[in-house]
C-alpha cells in the first residue's frame, strides 16, 4: 500500500499520488498517461484527474500497480477499476492487470476461445481476477514468452488445471511446465496460436502470433512513445544482441495489426503500415 509520507516531491497536489517504492514499470503511463509522467527513475503524478474518465484510468493504474506505489485520497472507485479487469483490448484479448512485482511489472494477456482461454505470461495472483477468468471458461493453456514474466504461472496452473508453455532454454524457470517448444523453428501450438522463437533477449525467448493479427512480443519488441515507433533495446538483452537482431528481422516474413508487449507501450495499425513500422525498426536495430 502506497504511503503518503513517501510520495515523491515532483508529485502535483491532489488525492493521486506515487511514493518512492516506484520502480518505473511504466504500468501506471500506459493506463493513465493524462495522470502519470515519467521522472527517469519513476513515475509521478504529473496532473490530477480532470474528469471522471481519467479518474477511472488512475484508479486502473493504482490497482495494476506490481508495487503498490500509487496512493489516493479517495478511494470510492476502487472497487469498479478492480471489476475492470480483464480489460478489453479487441473482441476476445484482454489486458489482465495486476502486474506483477516478481516480472518487474510485466504486461499479461488473456485470450477467450471456443477451444480453451490462454493466458500470455502472468499477473499477480488474486481471487478478482480468477474469478473473471473462471466466469469466462477458466484457463486451458498459459504461453510464457520468456524466464522474466512468469511471475506466478504455477499458481494460475494449479487454479485451473491449465497447461503451461515454454522453451526448453527457458525452462528453469518453470521446471512444472506441461509442454516444451524444442529448437528455433515456428511451432503450431493449436489452430490460430503460432510459436515464434526470437532468441536475443534471452537464449528461448518466444513470441505468439495469434490469428495473423496479435503478436504478443514478450520483450522482443515494443512500441516507444518517445522514439514514436517500434524499438528493441541492447540495454535490456540479457543474451545476445547479434540474436535479437536476427529475431527481428524474423518478423518481416509474418502479417499482424497489434503487437502485445510484456514491457513497453502495446500499439495497433493496419496491416500495411504494421510492416512498414517492423522494416523500419529492423533497419534502426541492424544499424
Amino acid at each position: 500500500m502506497a504511503d503518503r509520507s513517501l510520495r515523491v516531491p515532483e508529485n502535483i497536489d491532489g488525492p493521486f499520488f506515487v511514493d518512492s517504492s516506484c520502480i518505473d514499470c511504466d504500468t501506471c503511463r500506459q493506463l493513465a498517461p493524462s495522470t502519470f509522467a515519467d521522472h527517469g527513475e519513476y513515475s509521478y503524478v504529473h496532473t490530477q484527474p480532470r474528469d471522471a474518465e481519467e479518474e477511472r484510468a488512475a484508479l486502473r493504474a493504482l490497482v495494476a500497480c506490481p508495487t503498490g506505489s500509487i496512493g489516493t485520497a479517495d478511494k470510492r472507485g476502487m472497487a469498479r477499476a478492480v471489476a475492470d479487469f480483464p480489460m478489453e483490448l479487441a473482441p476476445g484479448v484482454c489486458f489482465c492487470g495486476f502486474n506483477s512485482h516478481k516480472s518487474f511489472g510485466g504486461n499479461s494477456y488473456f485470450v477467450e476461445h471456443p477451444d480453451g482461454n490462454w493466458l500470455i505470461d502472468s499477473p499477480r495472483y488474486v481471487e478478482p481476477l480468477a474469478g473473471e477468468f473462471r466466469k469466462r471458461g477458466g484457463i486451458r493453456y498459459i504461453f510464457l514468452t520468456h524466464r522474466d514474466d512468469v511471475a506466478e504461472a504455477s499458481k494460475w496452473a494449479a487454479r485451473f488445471h491449465a497447461i503451461r508453455i515454454i522453451h526448453r532454454l527457458e525452462l528453469a524457470a518453470q521446471p512444472g511446465a506441461e509442454r516444451v517448444i524444442e529448437g528455433f523453428h515456428p511451432v503450431e501450438l493449436a489452430a490460430g496460436f503460432l510459436a515464434i522463437p526470437t532468441p536475443g533477449h534471452t537464449r528461448g525467448h518466444c513470441a505468439l502470433l495469434y490469428r495473423d493479427q496479435f503478436l504478443f512480443s514478450g520483450d522482443h519488441i515494443w512500441w516507444s512513445r518517445v522514439r514514436g515507433r517500434l524499438t528493441a533495446s541492447r540495454e535490456v538483452c540479457w543474451h545476445s544482441w547479434r540474436e535479437q537482431v536476427a529475431s527481428v528481422a524474423l518478423l518481416n516474413g509474418y502479417s499482424f495489426e497489434w503487437v502485445l508487449p510484456g514491457h513497453g507501450e502495446r500499439v495497433r495499425f493496419p496491416r500495411s503500415e504494421m510492416r512498414r513500422q517492423v522494416e523500419r525498426l529492423i533497419e534502426a536495430v541492424a544499424a
